[in-house]
C-alpha cells in the first residue's frame, strides 16, 4: 500500500511521491524559545518524529531539519527572569527544549539551526528578493510586497483582497497592508515586549537594550520572524523540499509567507507537502504559553513517564484535534499498560522452557501477520498512530489467547510477536519495549528487594503504616507488589 498524506496546499488526501525516489527531505518549524515547552509542543515532535521513523521503515533516507527560534519580542521579555539578556534567555529555553526531547525518546534531527546563527543568509535572501522587486526597503525596514507574488493566499486559500478586509494592520511605510517584514530597523521596542512581559521580568526598557541587533545593507536591524524559516531550510535542505510540517496555527501567516517569500526567491516551489498537525486543546481551548492553560513537558514526563505520554500524544492521528483530560491521559495509561503486560507475557512465553519448534498455533500465527499488516496499513494511511496502536493492541490479545489456552507454546509464532510489539511499537512508535539493558534490571530489582526487606522489618516491628507507605511509594514508582503466603513479589 502507498502512502497517503493529506497535504495542506490541495486540500486532498494524496499519494506520497518524494522528488528523489530514494530521500526525503523534511523541514519542521520548531519553537520559539520563550517559555518552557509544554505538551502542545511535545504533540508536534511526537508525531514527526514518528513520520521520520515510519518514512526510514519504508526505505527513505531521511533528512530531518527542525529549527530554534532563537530572537524574538517574546525572548526579550523574559530578560531578567530566565537570564541577563536576549541570547542568554533564548540558549536558557534551547537547553530545555534539548533535554525535553531527549526525555521522550525522540530521534535526534540531522541538525537544529537557530536564527542567531544564520542571519548571513537570511541577508542574502531578503537582498535577492529586493534586487528580483518582490521586496522594498522603507525607512531602513525591508517589506515584501504580497501583490508582486500571484499566488499569495494558495496555502490558506485566501487572496490578498481577503486579507485586507478582514483588517491587516496598516503601516504607514508599508505598500499594502498586508506587506510583511523581512528585515526590521534598529532594535526591539518596549511596546512590543510589554504585552509579553512576566512580572519577575526586567523592566521593558532595559530588557530591549539586551536585544540583539546586526548590521545589514539597509542598516543594523533584526530579522523577520517568516524569513528565518526560508533561509535556514535552502541553507540545510535544499531550495525545494518534499515535507514541510508544523502547527495548524502556522498556516497563516507564518507558513502562507513562506511559500510566498521562498518561490518568489527561487521561481522554485517550495514543498511539495504541507503536513498540519492539529492543536492538543484542554478544557475546550487551544494548549498555549500565552494563554497560561500549558502542562510542561518536563512535569509531565515527571509525572506519567515518556511512555505514557507518547501513547497519548500518538493516540490521535496528526491531522485531527487532541484532548488533554484526565480521562485521555487514563486511556493512554491503560492502553500502554496492556501493550507492556503483551509484551513481556510474550517474551516469558517464548522464552520459557515449554515454547516448542515443533508446536505451531496458526491462530496466532495469522493474528500476528494481520496485526502487522492493519499496523502498516495505518501508518500509510497518512501517518494513523491510533489505529497503529490498535493493531499493537491486537498482538496482546492474541498472546493471551494463546498462552491461556496452551500448555506447550508456539516458539515461532511467539517471537514474531516479540519482533512486531519491538520493531513496530519501538521503532516506529518510539515506546520502550525491551529498551532496559541486563544491567539496569539487574539494578532496579536489587534496589527494590532492598526496599521490600526493610517493608518487611517494618511489618514484624508493628509499623504497618509505614510498610504500607514502602508499597504505595514503590507503586508510584511502576513496582507492582503482591503479598502472598511465601513472602512479597513484585512486577517492574
Amino acid at each position: 500500500m502507498t502512502l497517503r498524506v493529506t497535504n495542506t496546499l490541495t486540500g486532498e488526501k494524496e499519494p506520497f511521491e518524494p522528488r528523489d525516489p530514494d530521500s526525503v527531505l523534511l523541514y519542521y518549524c520548531g519553537l520559539t524559545t520563550s517559555d518552557p515547552p509544554h505538551l502542545g509542543h511535545a504533540r508536534g515532535w511526537v508525531h514527526v518524529d514518528v513520520m521520520c521513523r515510519w518514512l526510514e521503515h519504508l526505505g527513505y533516507d531521511v533528512r530531518h531539519v527542525e529549527n530554534f527560534t532563537d530572537v524574538n519580542e517574546k525572548i526579550v521579555a523574559r530578560v531578567g527572569e530566565d537570564g541577563d539578556s536576549e541570547a542568554d534567555v533564548a540558549r536558557h529555553y534551547v537547553q530545555q527544549v534539548i533535554e525535553d526531547m531527549r526525555s521522550l525518546n525522540l530521534q535526534r534531527a540531522e541538525v537544529y539551526p537557530r536564527v542567531s546563527e544564520h542571519v548571513p543568509e537570511i541577508i542574502s535572501l531578503v537582498e535577492r528578493l529586493v534586487e528580483s522587486g518582490h521586496a522594498y526597503e522603507a525607512n531602513g525596514s525591508v517589506y515584501f510586497d504580497v501583490r508582486s507574488f500571484e499566488d499569495y493566499g494558495k496555502l490558506s486559500n485566501q487572496t490578498v483582497e481577503d486579507i485586507e478586509s478582514q483588517g491587516a494592520a496598516a503601516e504607514s511605510e508599508k505598500h499594502h497592508p498586508a506587506d510583511f517584514a523581512l528585515w526590521k530597523a534598529g532594535g526591539v521596542r518596549p511596546e512590543d515586549v510589554e504585552e509579553h512581559q512576566h512580572p519577575e521580568a526586567a523592566p521593558a526598557a532595559a530588557a530591549c537594550e539586551t536585544a540583539q541587533t546586526w548590521d545589514s545593507p539597509w542598516g543594523e536591524g533584526r530579522p523577520g520572524w517568516h524569513i528565518e524559516c526560508s533561509a535556514m531550510s535552502m541553507t540545510h535542505l535544499d531550495e525545494s523540499i518534499d515535507v514541510h510540517v508544523g502547527g495548524q496555527d502556522l498556516v497563516f501567516p507564518h507558513h502562507e509567507n513562506e511559500v510566498a517569500q521562498s518561490e518568489a526567491a527561487t521561481g522554485e516551489q517550495f514543498a511539495t507537502y504541507w503536513l498540519h498537525v492539529r492543536l492538543l486543546e484542554t478544557k475546550g481551548e487551544k494548549m498555549s504559553s500565552s494563554l497560561g492553560n500549558y502542562f510542561t513537558v518536563c512535569d509531565a514526563v515527571a509525572e506519567f513517564g515518556p511512555d505514557v505520554l507518547r501513547t497519548f500524544l500518538l493516540s490521535t492521528a496528526y491531522s485531527s484535534s487532541a484532548v488533554y483530560s484526565e480521562a485521555t491521559i487514563a486511556e493512554a495509561r491503560e492502553r500502554w499498560d496492556r501493550l507492556q503486560r503483551g509484551y513481556e507475557r510474550a517474551v516469558a512465553a517464548c522464552d520459557d522452557v515449554d515454547a516448542y519448534a515443533t508446536v505451531a498455533d496458526e491462530t496466532l500465527r495469522e493474528a500476528v501477520d494481520a496485526a502487522r499488516a492493519d499496523f502498516e496499513a495505518a501508518m500509510n494511511d497518512d501517518f494513523n498512530t491510533r489505529e497503529a496502536t490498535t493493531a499493537l493492541l491486537d498482538v496482546t490479545a492474541a498472546v493471551n489467547t494463546h498462552v491461556d489456552a496452551h500448555e506447550a507454546f508456539d516458539y515461532r509464532g511467539l517471537r514474531r510477536a516479540v519482533e512486531t510489539f519491538e520493531d513496530l511499537g519501538g521503532g516506529i512508535l518510539g515506546l520502550s519495549f525491551g529498551e532496559q539493558t541486563d544491567g539496569d534490571v539487574t539494578i532496579a530489582g536489587d534496589l527494590v528487594e532492598l526496599v521490600l526487606e526493610v517493608r518487611e522489618q517494618e511489618r514484624e516491628a508493628g509499623n504497618y503504616e509505614r510498610a504500607d507507605e514502602l508499597r504505595d511509594e514503590l507503586e508510584a514508582l511502576g513496582v507492582e507488589v503482591q503479598d502472598t503466603d511465601d513472602g512479597p513479589t513484585y512486577r517492574l
